[in-house]
């Protein structure tokens, strides 16, 4: 899938892979697709919760050999 913004939150412990994510959706214009990769196992419902909350949208997410990966639609 294409992205616009990359988000790595590999090895960042909670709350920082919900702050980057924050943090990168202000820039991002509706309509874009951010990729982010997290390893801290709390992304697994922090970062779907965190869609759910802003009104954007889960495009995808799966878990590849311990890293979370999610596609985010900016609303």
């Amino acid at each position: 899938m294409e992205f616009d913004v990359e988000v790595d939150a590999k090895n960042q412990s909670c709350p920082m892979p919900v702050l980057l994510t924050a943090k990168a959706a202000k820039g991002m214009a509706e309509g874009q697709i951010m990729y982010l990769e997290a390893t801290d196992a709390g992304a697994r419902s922090d970062i779907p919760a965190w869609v759910t909350q802003t009104g954007n949208e889960l495009v995808e997410s799966s878990e590849d050999g311990g890293v979370l990966k999610f596609y985010i639609r900016k609303k």
